[in-house]
């Protein structure tokens, strides 16, 4: 027969000895049955309690500023281990091909090139690997990783090894454009504008330098070669046939970003009103947790709130968070809208994105760290 002082003994005993070193069971979880007995219930911990084991994640490129990020959303969550490789070992091959196989998840904040090595020194097929680069974004063999693309990308995210994360601007872009393709108010050979601002943590450690010196620009627009390495992505995954004409631009404010599509009615079906375009986005993004479609026009951004000063969409309203929202802004008399994405270019943009990617990949709570 068990007292109910060694039945405790018992339950202290295995919590101290969980695979994290520390408590790894909690009330609701720990019990799988019970039996009666002359003291009480004494309860036995369930076999997946007893061998429960936290996910090893390796940020390959942490030191960067999307690393950082990523590893920030990460610090403290007791589902996940990170791994990360000595100062010393940081281009020894041989170390990060340890640590990319030993990990249940690899992010790789890298260069493309750097990706494209990263990514085949993988040789199990347990690994999952996302990727924040460019590297992968059209590639067939990789998933776009924006699960609000539709209900079976999101789908296509849990079953996936290899997840390309997306672009900061392409996100805004195809949020706002890829419903409106589906539901045939916007056609596939549309001729569109993408006019976009992003703070300058967009641009890595080079431009944050720049812009945290005295010597700088206040504004500077730039992507004038029209071949910017975005636009194959955003043509891609709005289902446009061709590319649209992307004028990028960077500012005094380290996060945030807002994208703009201008839009005459002419390029639009036949009859489309401001209020249909906003229906569409709102029934298509009327389950997400992340992305949400605001109210219609000024006069409903300004009722809101959402309007700096009553006028102004301010860009950064929504750093550190993985938060998108999106605003129609329309006038039927007038026959123009302009359509806008408001998100964090290193939340939702970046670094959010890819822990939400985490998450779906490796079956945890999409909401995790963010």
């Amino acid at each position: 027969m068990m007292t109910k002082s060694s039945a405790l003994s018992l339950f202290l005993a295995l919590a101290s000895t969980s695979p994290q070193g520390g408590n790894a069971f909690s009330p609701s979880s720990i019990f799988s049955r019970t039996e009666n007995s002359a003291v009480g219930v004494v309860a036995y911990p369930s076999s997946s309690a007893l061998f429960a084991t936290k996910k090893k994640i390796f940020i390959d490129g942490e030191a960067g500023t999307t690393g950082l990020q990523v590893r920030d959303r990460l610090a403290g969550r007791d589902d996940l281990e990170i791994i990360s490789i000595a100062d010393d070992k940081r281009k020894d091959v041989n170390e990060r091909k340890r640590l990319i196989n030993e990990a249940d998840c690899v992010i790789l904040c890298l260069p493309d090139d750097a990706s494209k090595e990263a990514a085949s020194m993988v040789d199990n097929d347990r690994t999952v690997v996302i990727d924040a680069s460019t590297a992968f974004r059209v590639d067939d063999n990789w998933t776009y990783g924006f699960p609000e693309l539709s209900k079976s990308q999101k789908e296509a995210i849990q079953s996936s090894k290899r997840i390309s994360n997306p672009g900061c601007y392409p996100t805004g872009f195809i949020a706002l454009i890829r419903p409106l393709v589906t539901a045939g108010i916007i056609p596939p050979d549309a001729p569109l504008t993408v006019n976009a601002i992003s703070g300058y943590s967009g641009g890595g450690k080079g431009l944050i330098e720049i812009y945290e010196s005295d010597d700088h620009e206040p504004w500077g627009a730039y992507g004038y070669s029209m071949n910017h390495k975005h636009l194959p992505e955003m043509a891609k995954y709005t289902g446009l046939k061709r590319q649209p004409i992307f004028q990028p631009a960077v500012a005094t404010f380290a996060q945030g970003m807002v994208v703009s599509v201008p839009l005459h009615y002419s390029l639009l079906k036949e009859n489309t009103t401001g209020q249909e375009v906003h229906d569409v986005l709102s029934k298509h993004y009327a389950d997400s947790t992340f992305v949400k479609v605001m109210p219609l026009g000024e006069s409903g951004a300004k009722d809101a709130g959402l309007l700096e000063r009553g006028a102004f969409l301010r860009p950064d309203t929504l750093a550190n968070t993985n938060n998108l929202e999106l605003f129609v802004f329309s006038n039927d008399k007038e026959e123009r809208m302009v359509l806008c994405a408001r998100l964090d270019n290193l939340g939702k943009g970046a670094s959010g994105a890819a822990v939400q990617n985490l998450n779906l990949s490796l079956g945890l709570e999409e909401t995790s760290g963010l």
